[in-house]
């Protein structure tokens, strides 16, 4: 069994509790994540759920799935287009039901399968626990630009801890991504959860650290916020570089957002 698997699914039930009593019109909502609206965060988190389960429970499938993916892609369509098209232009409303009808289900395939087992992606493969994490990243980072177009605090829960095992663990996938051989060593991580315990990762070092709330550290790697706009505790040259460019999810390099671009809305 996969436990984490449930951690997914309550990002996604709290995604649901938030949007649900909206009418349609709020999936028109323009965010500050790239200028994507609420509809399509939405059908990202459903396209991209689709083909995680496709590497589930249908391997040859999700390999058709991406090669027609990498195409259109290449051929310069924008993720947002091929979204559209991909759910023959559903309106956001109807994407939303069905994203929300499928994770249940999806959740309990992932819950039932053995963690360890190898799955394929669009990078290198993974296991069935790694893949089930990294949904869950997507869902708490996509919708953080959700929650602050709506000018909704998101209330956070431990869980949350995967996200920032994510963002540690990719500390030279930070740098590598750029073209940068990964410094050494690799910073102390202390972060406070939201019950208020303690993580840590790596040897603890007084000049090579990054402390605070393991919720700004998730922003941070995730791409939600810029550092300057958090109040995490930075020691030494090298944990400095790399929370200025930490990317934890794959593709290209992406550029973290200007200091003050995005934030919580105010009324």
């Amino acid at each position: 069994m996969t436990p984490e698997a449930m951690d997914l699914k309550a990002e996604c039930d709290q995604i649901y509790a938030l949007l649900k009593s909206y009418d349609e019109s709020v999936f028109d909502t323009v965010t500050l994540f790239k200028n994507w609206t609420i509809g399509d965060v939405i059908r990202h988190l459903h396209l991209w759920n689709l083909a995680a389960d496709m590497s589930l429970n249908d391997p040859k499938q999700f390999l058709k799935f991406v090669g027609e993916t990498m195409t259109q892609m290449g051929s310069g369509m924008s993720h947002l287009d091929f979204q559209t098209i991909y759910f023959d232009r559903q309106s956001s409303a109807d994407v939303f039901t069905a994203w929300a009808d499928y994770y249940p289900d999806m959740v309990e395939r992932f819950y039932a399968a053995d963690p360890d087992k190898r799955v394929k992606w669009a990078g290198p493969d993974m296991s069935v626990r790694s893949s089930i994490i990294a949904r869950q990243m997507e869902h708490w980072s996509h919708a953080q630009a959700v929650f602050d177009v709506l000018g909704v605090e998101r209330v956070n829960a431990d869980r949350i801890k995967n996200v920032a095992h994510i963002g540690v663990t990719t500390f030279s996938w930070s740098f590598r991504v750029r073209g940068v051989t990964p410094p050494a060593p690799k910073p102390f991580v202390k972060l406070k959860a939201p019950s208020g315990k303690i993580w840590t990762w790596n040897d603890p070092k007084s000049d090579n650290c990054v402390e605070g709330s393991a919720v700004e550290f998730s922003q941070v790697v995730t791409q939600c916020r810029n550092v300057h706009d958090t109040n995490l505790s930075i020691q030494g040259d090298i944990a400095a570089d790399w929370m200025a460019h930490a990317q934890c999810f794959a593709g290209g390099p992406e550029t973290p957002p200007a200091k003050g671009t995005r934030h919580k809305a105010t009324a």
